[in-house]
């Protein structure tokens, strides 16, 4: 498509190599994710493939504004906050992204950025994924600015000295990251030290982080599962492989398709954040 819109639109000029490649500038690519939204929008490539980029800005930004506004309660900030987002995702605006959800935590705080914020954006890209109205490309933005955003005030938090360890990760095949930084962050800012391994880990890796750290407690997150079977036996060779004392934490979408876990000593399923850091404000107590 980008190659289309060059040759017969001139919607950019690159720069050749001597061997007459290409060579995309970044302001190149800002042209091709603008391009992107204006036609998402209906707009026609012949029609806005020679505006330049201020214009492209301003040709999305009315679109946006012309948008019917996705169902919202009056005066929830936090659908105020995934409106102004989803804008800035369906115009591939990372940076812009990136400024806007930091100002909603300065403005409302980490918890609830992660418990009311990040939930409603990410069910908004999801839905609107599902419906063709967005992109993978969209998709993966949306994903990595929210996760890049997560883990650095994760980070930030100061640790407490003697304070109860998490180990946190996805089991082998889980690569969708978000939910586990999530947790991770979530801990983290009620008082624990968080032991995050991120994503594709063997239950052997995860069961001797947790020996090596003297965690108190593990939480992995399931959002997506090629085989559920595979999985939930992950999951059970995990929570074997742990001490009695030690609980095993899961939350995520695909742990819905697992309803025996529920009844296994020695997990817990959480559906929620808030259902994670009921379990957490227990176990701290106990530690």
């Amino acid at each position: 498509m980008l190659r289309v819109w060059e040759r017969r639109y001139g919607a950019v000029e690159p720069a050749r190599t001597p061997g007459r490649q290409r060579l995309y500038s970044d302001e190149d690519v800002v042209r091709f994710r603008l391009l992107a939204a204006a036609t998402q929008h209906g707009r026609n490539i012949g029609q806005v493939a020679r505006l330049s980029a201020d214009e492209l800005r301003r040709l999305v930004a009315e679109d946006e504004r012309a948008r019917p506004a996705a169902p919202a309660t009056a005066g929830n900030p936090h659908s105020e906050i995934a409106e102004s987002a989803m804008a800035l995702i369906r115009a591939l605006d990372a940076a812009g992204l990136d400024r806007e959800l930091r100002r909603a935590i300065a403005r409302h705080g980490l918890r609830v950025f992660l418990e009311d914020t990040v939930p409603e954006l990410m069910q908004r890209v999801g839905d609107e994924w599902h419906a063709n109205r967005l992109s993978i490309a969209h998709e993966h933005l949306a994903s990595a600015a929210v996760l890049t955003i997560v883990l650095d005030t994760m980070r930030a938090v100061p640790e407490t000295p003697g304070a109860p360890r998490l180990v946190v990760a996805t089991p082998a095949g889980g690569r969708h990251a978000l939910g586990a930084a999530v947790a991770a962050a979530t801990a983290a800012i009620d008082g624990w030290t968080v032991v995050y391994l991120g994503v594709d880990v063997p239950a052997s890796d995860i069961v001797g982080a947790a020996a090596v750290t003297g965690a108190h407690a593990v939480a992995m997150s399931v959002v997506y599962a090629e085989s559920v079977a595979v999985t939930e036996s992950d999951l059970r060779a995990v929570r074997a492989a742990l001490p009695a004392r030690v609980p095993l934490v899961v939350g995520g979408a695909a742990v819905a398709g697992m309803p025996a876990l529920r009844s296994t000593a020695g997990i817990v399923v959480c559906a929620s954040i808030a259902d994670l850091r009921a379990v957490l404000v227990r176990e701290k107590a106990v530690a």
